[in-house]
């Protein structure tokens, strides 16, 4: 099977438990943090749905670079207009996964702010570990939050202590 549909199987399969976790986010308690050093609620929850759209940058460019273009974060005052974002960029991340090449993959891909090269590496590892890996780890953290906030959790991988 080629990488694209794996990639593709497994997009479809997370963007799923994503959305289920995102739907249950209470918005209007956005400022909380459980650390001084941790993100709010809000920017924690905006950033997992923002992640699958690094597909993007990941598979149609060859570089990303922070010195360049702007990164600054977007806002986003309801979670319904989270979950239309991730939506979108869940419906995106498919399409460049049914179009792009298998050699796309073996591409090389570089990080970087200006001059200083934060990694480089073939693209089907940067979707591995950029693109999922960073996604299951932020959407882990996403749930600790949520269940210090005593909301009920829907299962990922099965069933939660709440259902």
């Amino acid at each position: 099977m080629k990488r694209s549909q794996l990639f593709l199987e497994e997009l479809v399969r997370e963007a799923k438990a994503t959305r289920a976790l995102l739907a249950v986010v209470p918005f209007e308690k956005g400022g909380y943090k459980p650390h001084e050093k941790s993100m709010t609620l809000k920017r924690l929850t905006i950033h997992v749905a923002e992640i699958t759209g690094w597909f993007k940058e990941t598979l149609l460019q060859d570089e990303l670079n922070f010195a360049t273009g702007d990164h600054t974060p977007k806002e986003y005052n309801s979670i319904e207009e989270v979950l239309a974002l991730h939506d979108r960029l869940v419906e995106n991340a498919t399409k460049i996964l049914n179009e792009v090449s298998e050699e796309e993959f073996d591409k090389i891909w570089t990080m970087r702010n200006g001059e200083h090269i934060i990694l480089t590496e073939p693209k089907a590892q940067v979707v591995r570990t950029w693109c999922f890996n960073h996604l299951f780890h932020h959407r882990g953290q996403l749930s600790v939050y949520l269940r210090m906030l005593d909301v009920k959790l829907p299962g990922i991988y099965g069933p939660t202590a709440d259902m």
